[in-house]
């Protein structure tokens, strides 16, 4: 390892993430300064493996920087490692439509493996990764060839540690034995309002060892020591995750904020000419020099060396299992049959179940038609019914397993599916009751944000959970899932419905889908056929019931409660048309003449009914229009006595209509 370049690289680091926070006023050098003795040896000291011109490279490092709020760390590295991020993009740091936005976002920086912003979200999505990494090396690696050997690393502070979410991971990550987990822990002692002892006091090695990791506390500004610790944990495949303890000092080079809350974030800026004589950089600003370009560029013809023969087992291994490969090759390019709704066998006429019962029976088809498909729960599988039959556990003596046992974790468990779903080998699903959907509401909208095409399974779904009472009864929750941008939430009639919500979850590929189960018993409704059926879930909205005379009114509903709908349509007579509405993000990506085919204009008569809080049925009912609904929390008892007394019946669907 050649220190003095290193040293130089680190110094040029920070010059950059000083000229870029100084130049826009905006930003947070505390990371960037802290740890850029860290960076030097991840992406300048052969600490991390990559190929800067294949940064997707199948058995590259990952690397994501959970302290999101210190991007320019990463864009920094990024650009001296030669990735296509140009010193242009460098200086429009946080600017409209550069490739450096404030916070890492993926898809939009080459190199960047995470969106990150959210504190601890990151440490989660690195489970995720090392989960996925390990499923994938037990599942494609040979006797005769070895394709997958990688390492994860996540770059976090105090504050990812302070947040639920990581403990959670972190938890799970030491059960589950990733050892090729390693966690580096920027210890600088400071939080954002004040000196971190004003907020925490935990032994960090003894948390980590009682959550069955390894752990080691270094000077995070000794090159030597920070190099010795990454190829330790690297060397050591003992079953232990590993975190490096690095002790820092932040906002190092600006003496006049270095080591202080000050320092976290661009209030250093200001002392940035100062600052840049310190760090013994010339008076040009963004500057790398030379010396540090041609390490990077000599650097780079290693790493091309690695990846060339890498590549060349990769292209053995494949003609040598071209099952393997092409399953591989599916995970990766997110293959779906596009026929997938068609493969899923049609439930008997007279089924009658909960929907998640029907969601239980249409995954195993899943699991037989896509076998990149993973799925896990929160310590609910009895309940969400999501468990695929015959397809083992996913453990540390098991990585092959296609179901994950997550324990009671809802926040880790949404963190670590968008982990596997940003490494893009597998397709993944986790489930829960409905009514703990907020506890993975920052996972869910950082999957929408990033594109992530994650399925989360929510069961019990409305009141008629009965009995449990109004804490367990997610009144307000779906039509608080539905304002999530990118988010598809899917809240199927019944089985058939289901079966079509499944299909879409699957086949969707840029972005997150809900499905949205029942617990009670709902009835098959078959006035069309079964195609039909599912052709309009993919839709999100179509007609379920026509009217067999001149159209006089509608009745729309999602989920259980289209069932009171269609009684409600035979009472009211021959111009009373019913519209099934299990998705209302599909629906209103139709075009024009789609949704005014179902929903005509002329028709003001319009009447809503779902189990939950009504404010956004009103864009499909119009002011001349009723919603039947729940603006309240509900209440403990027998679900249908709940359902009566709420007013969610055919009655009030009747009633509502003749009003």
């Amino acid at each position: 390892m050649n220190t003095a370049i290193l040293t130089e690289a680190a110094a040029q680091a920070r010059g950059l993430a000083i000229d870029a926070v100084h130049a826009c006023s905006s930003g947070h050098l505390g990371l960037p300064l802290g740890c850029a003795e860290i960076g030097a040896v991840l992406y300048g000291g052969g600490g991390l493996r990559y190929h800067a011109e294949a940064p997707k490279w199948l058995n590259r490092d990952r690397f994501v920087l959970s302290g999101g709020h210190g991007s320019m760390f990463l864009y920094s590295w990024l650009h001296m490692a030669g990735y296509h991020l140009s010193l242009d993009e460098v200086k429009n740091f946080r600017q409209l439509g550069s490739e450096t936005p404030g916070h890492p976002e993926f898809g939009d920086t080459v190199g960047v493996e995470a969106t990150t912003g959210p504190l601890g979200q990151g440490i989660g999505n690195a489970v995720g990764y090392a989960l996925s990494g390990k499923r994938a090396a037990a599942r494609f690696n040979t006797a005769e060839h070895a394709i997958f050997d990688h390492h994860v690393f996540a770059l976090h502070g105090d504050g990812c540690l302070q947040e639920g979410v990581a403990k959670e991971a972190i938890a799970f990550a030491g059960h589950c034995q990733l050892d090729n987990l390693i966690l580096i822990y920027d210890s600088n002692d400071v939080t954002l309002d004040a000196m971190a002892v004003k907020t925490q006091s935990e032994n960090a090695e003894q948390y980590f060892a009682s959550q069955g990791w390894d752990a080691v506390t270094i000077d995070g500004h000794d090159l030597a020591a920070v190099a010795k610790a990454i190829a330790d944990a690297k060397a050591n495949d003992n079953g232990r995750p590993k975190v490096i303890i690095a002790k820092t000092l932040i906002g190092k080079g600006i003496p006049q904020v270095a080591g202080t809350a000050a320092g976290h974030g661009e209030g250093g800026a200001k002392f940035a000419d100062e600052a840049r004589k310190g760090l013994g950089l010339p008076g040009e600003h963004f500057y790398v020099s030379p010396e540090v370009r041609a390490h990077f560029a000599e650097l780079g013809e290693s790493n091309k060396r690695e990846f060339l023969a890498w590549q060349s087992t990769y292209e053995a291994w494949s003609q040598a299992n071209p099952e393997l490969a092409a399953e591989l090759q599916a995970g990766v390019q997110g293959s779906i049959p596009s026929d997938l709704s068609d493969r899923i066998p049609a439930f008997a006429e007279d089924y009658k179940d909960a929907t998640r019962g029907a969601g239980g029976v249409v995954i195993q088809s899943i699991a037989k038609e896509v076998p990149h498909f993973i799925t896990g729960s929160a310590d609910l599988y009895g309940s969400t019914k999501n468990y695929m039959k015959g397809e083992g556990d996913y453990s540390a003596e098991n990585p092959t397993g296609r179901n994950i046992w997550f324990g009671i974790r809802e926040h880790a468990m949404g963190a670590i599916c968008n982990g596997i779903a940003y490494d893009g080998l597998f397709r993944c699903s986790g489930a829960t009751f409905l009514v703990f959907a907020d506890y993975l509401r920052p996972a869910i909208r950082l999957a929408a944000l990033a594109k992530l095409p994650v399925t989360y399974i929510f069961t019990h779904d409305s009141v008629g959970v009965g009995e449990d009472g109004p804490t367990h009864q997610p009144v307000e929750t779906v039509s608080g899932l539905r304002v999530i941008p990118n988010l598809d939430v899917v809240r199927p009639a019944d089985a058939e419905e289901t079966a079509g919500a499944f299909a879409v979850a699957l086949l969707r590929a840029d972005g997150p889908t809900a499905l949205i189960l029942t617990r009670q018993a709902v009835p098959l409704m078959n006035e069309l056929s079964v195609s039909e059926r599912r052709e309009g879930v993919r839709r999100g909205g179509y007609i379920a019931r026509k009217e067999k005379g001149e159209l006089t009114t509608i009745l729309m509903a999602s989920g259980s409660e289209l069932q009171y709908c269609i009684k409600a349509a035979e009472e009211l007579g021959d111009g009373v048309r019913v519209v099934s509405m299990p998705c209302f993000e599909r629906f209103d990506r139709q075009d024009a003449a789609y949704r005014d085919a179902v929903l005509p204009k002329s028709c003001t008569r319009r009447v809503a009914i779902e189990a939950g809080v009504t404010g956004l049925w009103w864009k499909y009912i119009g002011s001349e229009g009723r919603v039947v609904g729940i603006d309240r929390f509900g209440l403990s008892a027998p679900g249908g006595t709940v359902f009566k007394e709420l007013g969610i019946t055919t009655e009030s669907v009747v009633a509502a209509a003749k009003g």
